[in-house]
């Protein structure tokens, strides 16, 4: 299905076991992956205190929004990775090109540890971290498809969903061990110290991550479809043009990106990212509590990569896949929810029984992102929707008559706020400071909490919450590298491969928590940004029902 070459192998349904070649070569491609994920999320968690050291000259909101922003900007570029060290894949091999992209991913993410803050440098700090990100994107663009494709080649027939699962892995374990290590070096540093300079630990101790990576990497040999392929000479000599200027070809690549990554990389990074965000940033948690609860949900998760891979082997990758997608769409809502209930119980009832609602004139409303950090946000209904999405209340919006004072209602309360464009800057930060100590015990007297209760969160539950999320991500994830390579043929699988798979978790994915959190403070809805992840996964499932063929029995050196 991937070419006109491509054929069913028939009767390959069991396969030789792992031998100690085999889990070499799926160690050390694994291992080499595990490091370059850890580099790469240490920064989505640890996004808070970046925001606070490279992001301060701005307000609050529009920080943290740039914070995500510079997060996705390594997601952006991932697809132009994919294009470069695609290409260098398919033209100098497998194991040179994934050996550069390790290289340049553990040296920029060792360099973002000694990058001097916004309080030091100025704008040159955000600007530097922002370039670190590309570089980061870049490399990570032409890892995944080097490693699944690598993997994929050396499994037997029959065996590939199982053999390239343990790749699968590798992200939700780089997730995994970044948390550790944060967790540790907080522990170690404490709270204060962890928040002036420890955050910085984990970035600088990923270079012996690194020196251990190249070292088992350096111990591989090519890979026998791609040597096979060289020593016939039936190598592409233009593997760019012969993925995406053959319709053939690009048609699987652009079925390949909506019927089946898109849909991957919005469950992957709602239940492993987006979880986290929303525990921390919109219900309060502990940043600590938050990464535990994390970690303990992937340790549940994590072995149904390899089960979801093996069984994929069995009844085929598209049911296990498209199966992920519709739940997810379906339950988000009830689950998240449910999070919101099990780790702010205070929050939760104080929602229920004092709803929060802003009364403004809608023309007195601004979109409060301001990328110079110039602006001030001081006509009515900016001072009382920022102070509800700094407090992380959220609430509903109701249109009042033109000219109007807004005002926020909480249950049977209502506190007017005031125009404060019309006083001097002194009068300003009086009035704003007063309105806001108001505002606070309202919403303190009507049950909402600054932080959650530690010892009120019913951290099974969530724990339980997350883990069915990371069971979803297991889901599309596990099956999906051996879907991608058996959907094209070896001289241009690289890069092939790699662009609808870095366009989907590179776009589709690493913009949903910017994307998310945005819509979140634009409608006051804590809930609203999952309609980003319902529908993408929706539209997933129906094209990739519809339209794409399965590929388990496919002859991957046809």
């Amino acid at each position: 299905m991937g070419s006109d070459a491509a054929q069913t192998v028939k009767g390959a349904k069991g396969g030789r076991a792992v031998g100690r070649k085999d889990a070499l070569v799926i160690g050390a491609a694994s291992v080499g992956t595990v490091f370059e994920w850890y580099d790469f999320y240490l920064y989505g968690s640890l996004a808070t205190y970046i925001t606070k050291h490279f992001f301060s000259g701005v307000n609050e909101t529009t920080g943290y929004i740039f914070a995500l922003l510079a997060f996705a900007a390594g997601f952006a570029v991932r697809p132009f990775g994919a294009l470069v060290f695609g290409r260098l894949g398919d033209l100098w091999g497998r194991k040179n090109t994934f050996l550069i992209t390790m290289l340049l991913m553990g040296l920029s993410t060792f360099t973002v540890g000694l990058l001097p803050s916004y309080a030091a440098i100025g704008i040159a700090a955000p600007i530097a971290l922002v370039i670190m990100r590309l570089v980061q994107g870049l490399a990570l663009g032409g890892e995944y498809g080097g490693a699944a494709t690598y993997v994929a080649e050396h499994a037997p027939p029959g065996r590939r969903g199982f053999y390239t699962s343990f790749i699968q892995v590798t992200a939700t374990f780089g997730l995994f061990l970044s948390l550790v290590v944060i967790l540790l070096t907080r522990k170690a540093t404490g709270a204060d110290a962890f928040e002036a300079f420890g955050w910085r630990i984990p970035f600088l101790i990923s270079v012996l991550l690194l020196g251990v990576s190249l070292w088992i990497r350096l111990q591989l040999s090519e890979s026998p479809s791609f040597q096979k392929m060289v020593d016939e000479g039936k190598g592409s000599k233009k593997p760019l043009a012969d993925s995406f200027a053959n319709w053939g070809n690009l048609k699987i690549v652009l079925l390949a990106l909506v019927g089946l990554t898109a849909g991957q990389a919005v469950v992957w990074y709602t239940g492993q990212f987006y979880a986290l965000f929303f525990l921390e940033k919109m219900l309060k948690v502990d940043g600590g509590t938050t990464n535990l609860l994390v970690a303990v949900a992937l340790l549940i998760g994590t072995p149904f990569f390899v089960i979801f891979g093996w069984l994929s082997d069995k009844i085929g990758r598209k049911p296990i896949i498209m199966l992920g997608c519709i739940l997810a769409a379906l339950t988000y809502f009830p689950l998240f929810k449910t999070l919101t209930t099990a780790a702010n119980p205070q929050l939760a009832a104080a929602v229920a029984s004092a709803p929060v609602t802003v009364v403004a004139d809608p023309a007195d409303c601004s979109f409060q992102f301001d990328p110079v950090g110039k602006t001030v946000f001081n006509r009515s209904c900016d001072l009382a929707k920022s102070y509800l999405a700094k407090a992380g209340v959220t609430y509903s919006n109701q249109a009042a008559p033109a000219g109007s004072v807004a005002q926020v209602k909480i249950g049977q309360a209502t506190i007017a706020s005031f125009p404060g464009q019309t006083l001097d800057k002194a009068a300003f930060k009086a009035r704003k400071t007063a309105w806001e100590k108001e505002l606070g015990a309202a919403l303190k007297t009507a049950g909402y909490p600054t932080k959650a209760d530690d010892a009120l969160i019913n951290k099974p539950l969530v724990v339980a919450v997350l883990a069915i999320l990371v069971l979803y991500v297991t889901m599309v994830y596990g099956p999906i590298a051996a879907m991608l390579v058996e959907l094209f043929p070896t001289n241009i699988r690289y890069t092939s491969m790699s662009l609808p798979y870095h366009i989907g978790n590179g776009w589709f994915g690493g913009f949903l928590p910017t994307t998310a959190f945005a819509m979140v403070a634009a409608t006051g809805n804590i809930y609203y940004g999952l309609w980003y992840p319902i529908v993408v996964a929706a539209v997933t499932a129906v094209v990739g029902v519809l339209f794409l063929k399965e590929t388990k029995d496919v002859d991957i050196e046809a």
